[in-house]
């Protein structure tokens, strides 16, 4: 009986022979990278948040996890969606590749490895010379058809002023630099979503006003929740549907790079902010 399950256990004959260790090395490794591949395509995948335009929704040095099939599914690794779920909604926090860096190089259609990312050093491998895309982080304020005014640091929907009440002031700490200046927090109920925003008590950052100005069909107008640190829709326009890559879900990780004793760049982690929901 021990023999028998001996046998059983042991490999095929012929597979102690080492072969091509490349080979060997993407049969063990490729199936589960390439899952990873596919989950990181169409269902979910952890971003890094480097900048504060989104404090204090969320901080510097957060990762999150973002749902790539809130609003439709996707054929793996390409923009083309094949099904529809939902629609994106006012007040969603996405990520969305930024409508000024978009490449055009040829390669970057068919989501091709950038060639400075493997060093160059897989001969033969084509693909662009760069990044394709910038990705962003913002919240979505104004959907197709929607008319958006900046005044006086209010935001106008359709010409209904969106509620804002004051919180008290809040410290913000910039990076780099670990800078920290005083700032207005507010709490904002922009459509049906409450959130919290950010705005500057230095003389002449402020007031970044907008006159009205209508989203056009297919497209979103997207702000930054630290309203006078934010590059954002009222400076460089719309963002295409289809540049949409999905909805900020939790923050699965954060750390402070501007607390001392942490790990060598990245900081001290937040604990607190562990598991913490976006809205």
């Amino acid at each position: 009986m021990s023999e028998g399950l001996d046998i059983d256990l042991r490999q095929p004959v012929g597979d102690d022979d080492p072969g091509n260790p490349v080979l060997n090395i993407i049969k063990g490794w490729g199936p589960p990278l390439l899952a990873v591949l596919v989950i990181r395509s169409i269902i979910v995948e952890p971003f890094q948040i480097p900048s504060g335009s989104m404090v204090p929704t969320l901080a510097i040095g957060d990762f999150i996890v973002v749902s790539k099939f809130a609003y439709g599914l996707r054929v793996p690794f390409t923009d083309i969606e094949i099904l529809e779920l939902s629609e994106p909604a006012r007040g969603d926090v996405d990520v969305f590749i930024y409508p000024p860096e978009v490449s055009d190089d040829p390669w970057c259609r068919l989501k091709r490895i950038p060639k400075d990312w493997t060093l160059d050093m897989i001969p033969g491998l084509p693909g662009p010379m760069r990044p394709c895309t910038i990705d962003y982080v913002k919240r979505l304020v104004g959907l197709p058809g929607d008319t958006i005014e900046v005044k006086d640091e209010i935001v106008y929907v359709n010409g209904e002023a969106q509620n804002r009440a004051t919180i008290g002031e809040y410290e913000y700490v910039n990076v780099p630099g670990c800078s920290a200046q005083t700032m207005k927090e507010y709490t904002e109920t922009l459509g049906t979503v409450e959130h919290t925003t950010l705005q500057t008590t230095m003389f002449g950052m402020g007031s970044h006003d907008m006159a009205p100005t209508t989203v056009p069909e297919g497209q979103y107008f997207f702000m930054g929740d630290n309203r006078d640190n934010s590059a954002d829709s009222r400076f460089w326009g719309f963002v295409p549907r289809n540049y949409i890559r999905g909805r900020a879900e939790f923050v699965w990780l954060s750390f402070d790079p501007c607390k001392k004793g942490g790990l060598p760049g990245l900081g001290a982690p937040r604990f607190e902010r562990l598991g913490k929901g976006i809205d």
